[in-house]
């Protein structure tokens, strides 16, 4: 229970927006809204079910497996590498908790919280890393956190929320994004039918960034890899591909893996209740 006594003070009650204590194995807040620590951890702040895009526990098995592979580790550095002042560090999407476990293996007085609309990706992330906690929650509400609370949000090919990001920033804080590039996995897309990358995301996201975010600077993080039937596998199956792609497996290929890594700077102090204003 210890990450989660850290994150205490960052965290709001989604009803009521007041701040939590723990209580045995609850969070209360001073309205007597009540939420369970999970016994892996992690405590379910959503208050509705999941919607029905949120990853499986099949999906999330899956990135487990692949994450691990290292294939991704030059993103996690990158990102790792943005934050060299961060204490305070929250991942939207966080999915595994992987990327955010690896920024804070680099950073070791800092703790995180990885925020996920998954319980089974929750639980799994509950127990990455033990300065890391986990919640159950979805961007595209408001986040069940302070104003200017955190140093560092991070959002790795996960849904983008600007304006929340921006009121739970402090002034002085870092956005990280990491955007696929058209030609990311391009050949185990082709090959294979599966969703494209859509157009011109970095024009999207300087445009949607507008009144929230400047952009402090955009790296590209390029290289190919070879995966195995079982990585390949996995690599279609812990994603969106997974609801429209029925292939039982995929044979060993090399693919191209190529992001944008984007750090981010408030415009300006941003509080008050925003949901809704991401983009996806």
């Amino acid at each position: 229970m210890t990450p989660l006594r850290e994150v205490l003070p960052w965290l709001r009650c989604p009803v009521c927006r007041q701040g939590f204590s723990l209580s045995g194995s609850s969070l209360i807040c001073p309205s007597r809204h009540t939420y369970d620590i999970a016994r892996q951890g992690y405590v379910n702040l959503l208050g509705r079910p999941a919607p029905v895009n949120a990853d499986t526990a099949d999906m999330v098995a899956a990135r487990d497996r692949f994450l691990s592979s290292g294939h991704y580790r030059p993103i996690t550095d990158d990102v790792a590498a943005a934050l060299p002042e961060a204490h305070r560090l929250v991942e939207v999407g966080a999915g595994t908790g992987h990327h955010l476990a690896g920024v804070l293996k680099q950073l070791p007085k800092a703790h995180g919280l990885a925020v996920d609309v998954s319980v089974p990706a929750s639980r799994r992330a509950a127990r990455a890393h033990p300065r890391m906690a986990s919640v159950v929650a979805d961007t595209w509400d408001s986040l069940p956190l302070a104003d200017a609370s955190v140093d560092a949000v991070l959002c790795i090919f996960a849904p983008r929320n600007l304006a929340e990001f921006a009121r739970v920033l402090s002034g002085r804080g870092t956005l990280v994004v990491v955007l696929p590039h058209s030609d990311h996995l391009s050949e185990l897309r082709h090959s294979h039918g599966l969703l494209e990358v859509g157009e011109a995301k970095l024009e999207k996201l300087k445009h949607a960034a507008h009144g929230h975010f400047d952009i402090v600077s955009t790296a590209t993080i390029a290289h190919d890899i070879e995966l195995t039937e079982p990585q390949a596998t996995d690599l279609v199956a812990m994603g969106p591909n997974a609801f429209h792609n029925s292939t039982a497996s995929i044979p060993a290929t090399q693919t191209h893996v190529s992001v944008a890594c984007i750090t981010m700077a408030p415009t300006s102090q941003v509080t008050g209740y925003a949901p809704g204003n991401g983009h996806r």
